[in-house]
């Protein structure tokens, strides 16, 4: 089948549920530090600022804040501190060693899409690969160890500069595709779940107008329980704000969505 569009997609709250892994290990490491553990809405609420996509830096950031709220004399960690102890949390061993040998709070991850997913975007003639903030050793066990993928494209994290920089993400682009970017391209989409994700696309459409781009948001799995129904409307309505052209109820709505809207751009 001829190639209709290129699709790219965040890793964390849209592969899979982070709120027990990376978001836990990121309240827990802010605990550590200065005794207040921030809430899951303490935390969203950060994202939706728009340029916390990294969460060692979201942590010293929550740190920094708890201080200078309640005037305390409490000593800020170093970033490193902060990526030791985060890291500790999370991968619970070595990242660079074998997943057997982890402990940590990335044994919780739910995986919110399967293999069957990628094979029918395929299928449908489009193109796809990750762009994630996430660590390589944790992209790569959560596409290839727990997905199956073989070599999915990626761009993780130190690869290129963090989001909402569009580098990564046009960079990927450029390789999937094999030409520049422009007008004669078919259209790119990128799956997020937070502004910084929105705002990637919104930058990639500043730096290269001619490009037919899509911005894709969904909330992250935390938001989608019926007892949040209202924070989801909101969270949703802050990705719309920001310039999401479309909005997933669920992840595996996009094959049924992302054709129609292809073909009629």
């Amino acid at each position: 089948m001829k190639n209709i569009g290129l699709i790219l997609f965040d890793i964390d709250g849209v592969i899979r549920s982070v709120e027990n892994s990376y978001r836990l290990s990121l309240k827990k490491t802010v605990c550590k530090f200065s005794g207040w553990e921030p809430s899951y809405m303490d935390i969203d609420n950060a994202k939706n600022e728009g340029i916390w996509n990294n969460d060692w830096d979201l942590s010293l950031e929550f740190i920094k804040r708890f201080k200078k709220k309640g005037n305390l004399n409490l000593d800020i960690p170093t970033r490193e501190e902060i990526v030791k102890c985060f890291e500790e949390f999370y991968f619970g061993g070595d990242p660079n060693k074998d997943s057997k040998y982890w402990s940590g709070f990335i044994k919780n991850e739910e995986l919110l899409v399967d293999k069957k997913f990628f094979d029918l975007l395929k299928s449908n003639g489009i193109i796809w690969g990750f762009v994630s903030g996430a660590e390589y050793a944790s992209a790569k066990f959560v596409l290839e160890k727990r997905l199956g993928l073989k070599s999915p494209p990626l761009i993780s994290m130190g690869d290129a500069p963090d989001k909402p920089d569009p580098k990564g993400f046009i960079n990927l682009s450029e390789k999937l595709l094999g030409v520049k970017l422009g007008a004669s391209n078919i259209p790119i989409g990128y799956v997020g779940d937070t502004i910084a994700d929105i705002n990637t696309v919104m930058n990639a459409k500043k730096e290269i107008p001619s490009q037919k781009f899509v911005s894709i948001g969904i909330a992250p799995p935390h938001l989608h329980l019926k007892s949040r129904l209202n924070e989801r409307n909101s969270y949703e309505k802050s990705l719309k704000d920001a310039g999401a052209d479309l909005i997933l109820n669920s992840i595996n709505d996009l094959n049924l969505l992302i054709l129609p809207y292809f073909k009629k751009i």
